[in-house]
């Protein structure tokens, strides 16, 4: 199976691909970047798709339809794989060949049931691996490997793919049956979670049963808490004066007959029996002449006010357009409404992107979480028309939306408020200068009912030092990825390197399986560069239980499993580690007196003890534990193929660096730069990135939890003893980035969608955005720093 034959959409099918043109694509190419389910929805942006191939091929691909079932399945929020599965089926369903999807559509109904902590950030993709684990109809490793390699080189090869064709019985078989075994694979939602165990670390969920609170907050109280958050500041500070200028109706009464006494009950119509009594005062010919032109005065009975029946629900667009200042004075208007004093009636809150998402704004962790809720789509129009059309059809809802000004001039977005005016009662829009302008649909017309300019810059001028728990200091280690987006600098001191299948590993003194790469351009002198010939490298495995001593080869087994192998002269010990299952053999070798100038090495799907120019060798197997037999070397290709193998190796003699990985201090200096353990972070040279002596005073100290370094923002830096910095700013705008730790060399600085810097830590095959170091410096690194002298100001 090559490229085209996997990635291969057919007709009539329960997918296809799709060009989304407001989106750019991966690798320079921007057609069918998109994929879905014809008449549903989107599924996956190709870009996303593809990473989660590059995670699954070390264990091999599913069958591709079913990978995307999955994918989708796990979404929040409304999603529909019954009509498109049973559309299929059916339709191929002819002759010989009846295909159901009842078993499939089982599958995913227990798999969209899961809770959702088990489908975010890393857990998903553990539990890909975990449902795709030795499945039906997988693709080899090796084979994946090579179409991603190709899709990288020549993503264009994909526009053949989109072409559908007719879809034979393999096709559905190979999908529906792969989602049939899956079902009965995981029986119950609950085995799904048990096979996931092992590999995760579960959070603590909350129980069903929570337990009543004694002690409830007021609604000035929860303000006050979100102000004296840093990183709910900005929109905890606009609520009270939203509140002061807000002229929407906190509370509804019935549209009928409302007067409860005074002048507004009296009117020149009604019963006789409820006339006024000082008319009859009046003479005879005045009385019957005011009655007669309709001038008489009435009281009318006096109604009871009646509560509102309609629901009200405020929805909060998080695409491109509302991002930013927009975005917090939304979230405030929102909570605005939600908390106001004279507000009785309960709200329901969606954000709208994708779908529409219902989101919970009761405490600040919630407004924390949901803040750095955004989509990438530039406009809402399609989850706003599914929200009113297929999500909550009913009349009886009072909508509020939020959206940002220029919205109003999108015709897409117009054209859905327009169909949906009798629901849609308010409309509120933001803009980045603080203006909030609020709309009010009455009898088909929109009016606009108000606006409040926000004093953005005098509001947010003061905000709160940071106040850290009495138990924060002795806290928890802060959790650290496998990798990040860009690699680790590779370390100096190794126990063994090696070169297996033309791929470079290392055996780091940190007992670290890492692998690494070397340009192509390091035969050439003309063009020859460290930092471009030399690179870094990636962690595969942590915590290997092995002795440095004696000597190593690695090397693969049929499944695709590390084996390290290890010989001790002096122990006269020879032992095999699979180091993805952590099973270990050892062999007592004393009775063959091998010499001790023979030296361990890999060739040709075995392990040997070797000596150049002997005719003897002693053969160990890859397969099994371990076993030893003397072989006779007649042709001396070994011998080549092990020098050669050697002389490659030592390439990477030169290849590491002095890594920081001892961290006790980080601060700013009166240079505005970061200082990182005695090491001042500044650009010494043009387009450059460096750590050097600080030789300046530190007027900013952050405070230390473990690995977890503070400011009094909130803002935060995250060290790695590997080589790596991460940098959270208490600023949401300011998207997470990284730097590694290393003396004396140019550094990088990149985030998880664009990349600034040395070469040396660009992953071989990356979807990363390259940009200028310069550019990458002030959009990030001097972003985050002036995040925090504003706040120390």
């Amino acid at each position: 199976m090559d490229l085209n034959e996997y990635f291969q959409s057919y007709e009539n099918y329960f997918w296809e691909w799709e060009t989304d043109e407001d989106i750019a694509g991966d690798s320079g190419y921007h057609d069918n970047n998109l994929i879905s389910i014809p008449g549903v929805g989107a599924i996956a942006y190709r870009p996303y798709v593809m990473e989660i191939l590059k995670e699954l091929q070390p264990q091999g691909w599913p069958p591709f339809g079913a990978l995307l079932m999955v994918l989708y399945a796990m979404q929040e929020g409304y999603t529909d794989f019954v009509t498109p599965l049973k559309h299929t089926a059916g339709f191929h369903s002819i002759g010989n060949f009846d295909f159901t999807a009842d078993r499939s559509i089982e599958f995913l109904e227990k798999l969209k049931s899961l809770n959702k902590v088990y489908k975010q950030g890393q857990n998903r993709i553990v539990l890909l691996q975990t449902l795709f684990q030795d499945g039906h109809n997988r693709m080899a490793p090796g084979k994946a490997e090579m179409i991603l390699t190709i899709y990288y080189k020549r993503p264009q090869m994909l526009a053949a793919s989109a072409e559908k064709k007719y879809a034979g019985p393999s096709a559905i078989n190979r999908d529906l049956s792969a989602l049939d075994l899956l079902n009965d694979k995981f029986p119950t939602i609950q085995s799904i979670v048990d096979a996931m165990r092992d590999h995760i670390d579960e959070p603590e969920l909350d129980d069903e049963v929570v337990a009543e609170e004694t002690n409830i907050e007021t609604d000035k109280d929860f303000i006050q808490q979100l102000i004296e958050e840093p990183k709910t500041f900005q929109v905890g500070s606009l609520i009270k004066r939203i509140w002061s200028g807000l002229r929407i109706p906190m509370k509804h009464l019935s549209p009928g007959e409302q007067p409860i006494g005074g002048i507004s009950d009296m009117a020149n119509k009604g019963d006789l029996h409820r006339m006024l009594l000082s008319e009859f005062a009046n003479e005879d010919d005045v009385f019957m002449n005011r009655v007669a032109n309709n001038e008489v005065l009435y009281i009318q009975r006096e109604i009871p006010p009646e509560e509102n029946i309609f629901e009200r629900i405020i929805l909060i667009d998080t695409s491109l357009r509302n991002w930013g200042t927009p975005k917090v004075m939304a979230f405030a208007s929102a909570i605005a409404i939600i908390r106001h004093p004279k507000a009785h009636s309960k709200c329901k809150v969606f954000a709208l992107g994708q779908a529409g998402l219902p989101i919970s704004l009761d405490t600040p962790e919630k407004v924390i979480e949901n803040l750095n809720q955004v989509s990438p789509v530039l406009e809402v129009s399609e989850a706003l028309g599914k929200f009113f059309n297929q999500e909550h059809p009913e009349k009886d809802l009072e909508v509020f939306f939020i959206t940002h000004q220029e919205n109003l001039v999108d015709e897409k977005i117009r054209k859905v408020i327009h169909e949906n005016r009798d629901r849609l009662k308010f409309l509120i829009t933001t803009t980045s200068d603080g203006e909030l302008n609020f709309y009010k649909h009455h009898k088909g017309a929109r009016k606009h009912i108000q606006k409040i300019k926000l004093p953005l810059q005098e509001l947010w001028a003061n905000p709160p030092q940071r106040k850290l728990k009495a138990n924060t200091v002795n806290g928890k280690k802060t959790d650290l990825p496998q990798n990040y987006p860009i690699l680790f600098p590779t370390p100096s001191n190794t126990i063994a390197q090696f070169l297996y299948e033309g791929e470079f590993y290392i055996l780091s003194s940190k007992k670290q399986l890492l692998k690494t790469y070397l340009s192509d351009n390091y035969y050439d002198r003309n063009s020859y560069d460290y930092y471009k010939t030399y690179h870094g490298c990636e962690v595969l495995m942590e915590d290997i239980s092995v002795k440095p001593r004696g000597q190593f080869a690695l090397a693969k087994n049929k499944k695709q499993e590390f084996i390290l192998c290890q010989y001790q002269p002096d122990k006269k010990l020879i032992s095999k580690l699979n180091l993805n299952t952590k099973e270990y053999s050892e062999l007592n070798v004393t009775g063959l007196n091998i010499p001790n100038a023979f030296h361990l090495a890999y060739f040709g799907r075995s392990f040997y003890l070797h000596q150049p120019l002997n005719s003897s060798l002693y053969k160990i197997n890859l397969e099994g534990n371990v076993s030893v037999e003397s072989v006779f070397n007649d042709d001396r290709e070994i011998d080549k193929n092990i020098a050669k193998a050697e002389t490659e190796v030592a390439k990477l003699n030169r290849s590491g660096m002095k890594i920081i990985s001892n961290f006790n201090r980080i601060g700013i200096n009166e240079n505005n730069n970061l200082v990182i353990s005695g090491n001042e972070l500044s650009r010494v040279y043009e387009n450059s990135l460096n750590l050097y002596k600080n030789r300046f005073t530190v007027k900013i100290l952050a405070e230390q939890n473990k690995n977890k370094f503070t400011f009094q923002d909130g803002s935060e830096v995250i060290t790695d003893p590997r080589g790596m910095l991460t940098f959270k700013s208490s600023n949401t705008g300011i998207p997470t980035f990284y730097i590694p730790s290393t003396e004396y060399g140019f550094l990088a600085l990149s985030s998880s969608t664009e990349y600034g810097g040395s070469e040396y830590y660009l992953p071989k095959q990356t979807l990363l955005k390259v940009k200028t170091l310069d550019e990458m410096y002030s959009q990030y690194l001097t972003a985050f720093i002036d995040q925090i002298l504003d706040y120390g100001a």
